[in-house]
């Protein structure tokens, strides 16, 4: 039966507690308990029924073993991070570019698509990237919007390409596999990486004065760069070529033996982070630094696994009110195209990443949007792409715009007056990119779900 009237309460009162500055996690453990204090019967033994679902929850939410995976993946993202290979890979890619206009735009996206293949959040690509990439454009007489685009814009594949903290949540909360989520995102994650260095490519070569210094001497003159082509800092091969093996061997070692069944994804987690261990002390991690990495990724992930908890408090009190039900009759039921129902579920993810964060997104939706779409009689490996594509892309839109507020935090020191808003119509593009990858994936789902076939073939 639909309790209609306890949906809308918990609805707005979750909206409203967002809207007013509550935490996340805070406002759905609080709409929560009101939700099952209503459906309860709003008694004195409603509080206790409270405290029960609330324990069983958090027990059952999080104690299964794949949720090791989540603070796995990010402590691997974050050893590699620190050694510094990140930055040995950007500098040796931008060499390797040389004679390309825009190529230190060119070599941050593609230097984020390879680290996307080492850390699980966008959140950490962007704060990194804007640290490295950032400074160096700038030295070379780049536009401000546009080398801030760049690093914001191309951020988003860590959440695409695997392994990706997104993916391991899509596949917990609709009970897929990790692994086949996994390999789904990588054509897409590579499709996207191609659109944005074409766009990079193209911009540079219509409007050189972009991307500064490093179109030509001439443009470095005329933008008054004090830097030339020539005095870029460069990393030397051995270093390049340690450190890119070393990233290559975390791909290789963790996605293959996921894919392969020699792992599972939390075991390819664990290998993954030792190896990140091992690179960091090769590279010249102190004893300090790995115990920062590790105190990092407990701040970081904690709140994660709150989420969580109490979003699966949330999702089982509106399974009491029989709101998910409704809400698949509304959609299946109105007669509506497959196209609209799929707009309007990407509308609404939009409108989400407005005002709370990509996670907090997922959990709130990703379960009640894939059995829809599953009815639909489309793939659920290439909806769950979809779905963490236009995810990600809330993270670029006003006011929220997570990413966006990430890079003007990294580089608060280097622009302290740098608009955020500029920051927020540099990605644009970037984002109407991914709009355009979600399309295509939507019409030819086989982008998506191609390597999982491959790989997973029973």
């Amino acid at each position: 039966m639909f309790e209609a009237n306890t949906a809308i309460i918990l609805v707005v009162c979750l909206l409203g507690l967002v809207a007013f500055g509550v935490h996340i996690a805070i406002a759905l453990g609080m709409t929560s308990a009101l939700g099952i204090w209503l459906v309860t019967g709003a008694d004195s033994y409603a509080f206790r029924t409270v405290q029960t679902m609330l324990a069983a929850t958090a027990y059952e939410a999080i104690r299964a073993y794949v949720f090791a995976v989540i603070p796995l993946f990010m402590l691997m993202g974050e050893f590699i991070g620190r050694s510094g290979t990140v930055t040995d890979v950007y500098r040796g890619i931008n060499r390797l570019l040389k004679k390309i206009p825009g190529r230190l735009a060119i070599a941050t996206v593609i230097g984020n698509a390879l680290f996307s293949f080492v850390t699980g959040v966008s959140i950490a690509s962007a704060a990194a990237f804007s640290r490295i990439a950032y400074p160096e454009m700038k030295r070379f007489g780049y536009h401000k919007g546009f080398a801030l685009g760049a690093v914001a814009g191309s951020s988003c594949l860590g959440m695409l390409i695997p392994p990706s903290v997104l993916m391991i949540v899509w596949g917990i909360l609709t009970e897929q596999s990790i692994g086949q989520i996994f390999a789904a995102g990588v054509l897409p994650g590579l499709l996207l990486t191609a659109l944005f260095i074409i766009y990079v490519f193209s911009r540079s070569i219509i409007n050189p004065g972009l991307v500064g210094a490093g179109a030509s001497s001439e443009t470095a003159k005329a933008v008054g760069a004090d830097i030339t082509l020539e005095e870029v800092d460069e990393v030397s091969t051995g270093q390049f070529i340690v450190s890119l093996i070393g990233i290559m061997l975390v791909i290789v070692t963790v996605l293959g033996g996921i894919w392969f069944g020699i792992f599972t994804p939390t075991e390819g987690a664990g290998a993954g982070a030792f190896i990140g261990l091992m690179l960091g002390i090769i590279k010249g991690m102190r004893f300090r630094e790995i115990i920062d990495s590790i105190l990092n990724v407990g701040r970081t992930s904690a709140p994660i696994l709150l989420l969580l908890v109490t979003a699966a408090l949330y999702s089982r009190t509106l399974a009491m009110t029989g709101m998910a039900n409704a809400i698949e009759g509304v959609f299946l039921g109105s007669g509506m195209p497959n196209w609209l129902i799929l707009t309007v579920m990407v509308g609404i993810w939009f409108l989400l990443g407005m005002i709370i964060d990509s996670i907090s997104i997922m959990l709130l939706t990703a379960a009640i949007f894939a059995p829809i779409a599953v009815k639909m009689g489309m793939d659920p490996i290439a909806f769950a792409v979809v779905g963490i594509i236009a995810i990600e892309a809330g993270l670029y839109t006003p006011p929220f715009g997570l990413l966006v507020y990430t890079v003007k935090s990294a580089i608060q020191n280097i622009e302290p007056d740098m608009n955020v808003m500029t920051i927020f119509k540099s990605s644009t593009p970037y984002w109407m990119i991914m709009l355009i990858g979600m399309i295509l994936i939507i019409n030819f789902p086989e982008i998506a779900t191609y390597l999982p076939r491959l790989l997973f073939a029973s």
